[in-house]
């Protein structure tokens, strides 16, 4: 079986935004990038059919060359080689277009994508990749079992899940649950030696057209004044609540 791994190149969560450009471009000064979380738990369940399965796991990327190291870390964590398409991504249909043309070239059984990164929260890309290639497409996927040419998958629905069986090839919206926590790996030595001689090709993009432009961006307000009452004072709790907070 042949997997294809989406990874997104994100700021960590703990990372300070900032915006430039009068708040039109985000602003990469002094901020440390990460593998997207969801394309974490993804890449984790990848791992594992590796490793009972025998399947072969590539790892891809839309980005400029800042994005390698984290394609190095998929590689460390245990993917057999890394593509990045070289090209700065816009939105998420030319992502998708991108990522579905390499799909296309590679005859991959199941491509593994996060239901969203964390960064633009767009939610779009592994379902527009799935209608691209004509494949299966199952989102907010927290378990995959692989049989054959079968598939059973558990999908997050509103108030419960969903099993559902289909056929590869499939694409997958892969969010936490995927894998334990507990699971996610973190490179070792031995990987990280490894990982530098595994394949990492560069491939040129596709013409393709953005269909949607971030016109600008906003910092959430920041968080009001925090009045500290103490515990042996409810009369003056209560008067807050009721005179300034107004709760009760």
């Amino acid at each position: 079986m042949k997997i294809l791994v989406c990874i997104s190149h994100v700021p960590d969560t703990t990372s300070k935004i900032n915006f430039s450009d009068d708040n039109t471009k985000f602003d990469t000064n002094g901020v440390q990038f990460v593998i997207n979380p969801n394309d974490e738990f993804g890449l984790t369940r990848a791992m594992w059919f590796k490793e009972k399965q025998g399947a072969h796991v590539t790892v891809v990327n839309v980005g400029g060359a800042e994005t390698e190291p984290t394609m190095r870390k998929a590689l460390a964590i245990g993917a057999d080689a890394a593509i990045r398409v070289n090209t700065t991504p816009t939105d998420g249909f030319s992502v998708a277009k991108q990522l579905a043309h390499v799909i296309k070239d590679g005859g991959y059984d199941l491509v593994i994508a996060g239901r969203e990164s964390i960064d633009y929260n767009g939610g779009m890309v592994p379902g527009m990749i799935a209608g691209l290639t004509n494949a299966n497409f199952i989102n907010n996927c927290i378990g995959l079992e692989v049989d054959g040419t079968s598939a059973k998958a558990v999908r997050e629905i509103d108030g419960g899940k969903e099993t559902v069986s289909t056929s590869l090839p499939l694409v997958i919206g892969g969010q936490k649950g995927l894998v334990a926590e507990s699971d996610l790996r973190i490179p070792n030595m031995r990987g990280i030696m490894m990982a530098r001689k595994k394949p990492l090709t560069v491939v040129e993009p596709i013409d393709t057209d953005a269909k949607t432009t971030s016109v600008s961006f906003e910092k959430p307000a920041l968080k009001g004044a925090v009045t500290l009452v103490s515990p042996d004072n409810l009369d003056e709790l209560i008067s807050l609540l009721h005179n300034e907070a107004k709760v009760i």
